[in-house]
């Protein structure tokens, strides 16, 4: 049986490669920003560069965190650096739009970014107007998904109750701190890079691969179990 949801009232949603798919490769030039980065913080070339970005990644929940840790990297430096770039690889879904439309409560997001590219991102998807707030990585100071620090910030910026939560994220690790507190979880498993890694079963409500099919799927109307 699918999880009832009909008690959910905060609506959190990850923000890179779950409000716009990983097939837009919008990622892949914060990738190449952050490479460039890399080799001129560490003078290494871009085989290097991507060894220690993807490591990083790994270690320490994001590439930003691993360079603050051993390099002592300025975050808004990198934050301001990595996000310069051209949003006109997405663009507006009336179907993502209609299904965020459709959920009644709060909409929210918390993501690793910035708020401010954040931003710029739900304006491109033209869904900027139906969030009422950002949890993002300067509310946590730094700490990353998925830390559980992370969560606590977020919880207490955004003001939600776990138990009246649920939470869409691409990457199935970040899910587990959610489930932990008692949220309602939803895996995202659209491709994204890593997506699969430390997969527990166990952690994810439901299991979607793509997030405009889910929100139509969801049961209708509201407050039936």
């Amino acid at each position: 049986m699918a999880p009832r949801i009909d008690h959910i009232d905060s609506w959190i949603f990850d923000l890179d490669n779950t409000l716009y798919p990983p097939s837009a490769k919008l990622f892949d030039l914060i990738d190449e920003r952050m490479g460039a980065f890399i080799m001129r913080l560490l003078d290494v070339d871009a085989v290097e560069a991507r060894r220690v970005q993807k490591q990083y990644f790994h270690d320490h929940g994001t590439t930003m965190a691993g360079l603050m840790r051993h390099h002592g990297v300025d975050p808004e430096d990198f934050l301001v650096d990595v996000h310069d770039i051209a949003l006109d690889r997405i663009a507006p879904d009336t179907r993502l739009r209609a299904g965020l439309e459709r959920l009644p409560g709060r909409k929210l997001i918390f993501t690793n970014a910035d708020a401010d590219y954040a931003a710029r991102v739900l304006e491109a998807r033209g869904i900027a107007d139906l969030f009422d707030g950002i949890c993002d990585i300067r509310i946590t100071q730094y700490m990353p998904k998925p830390d559980p620090a992370a969560y606590a910030a977020m919880i207490a910026h955004l003001g939600v109750d776990p138990a009246n939560s649920l939470f869409v994220e691409d990457m199935a690790r970040n899910l587990t701190p959610a489930k932990l507190l008692g949220m309602t979880t939803v895996w995202l498993d659209n491709g994204s890079e890593s997506g699969h890694r430390d997969h527990l079963p166990d952690h994810v409500d439901f299991h979607a691969t793509d997030i405009a099919d889910w929100l139509d799927d969801l049961p209708q109307p509201w407050g039936i179990s």
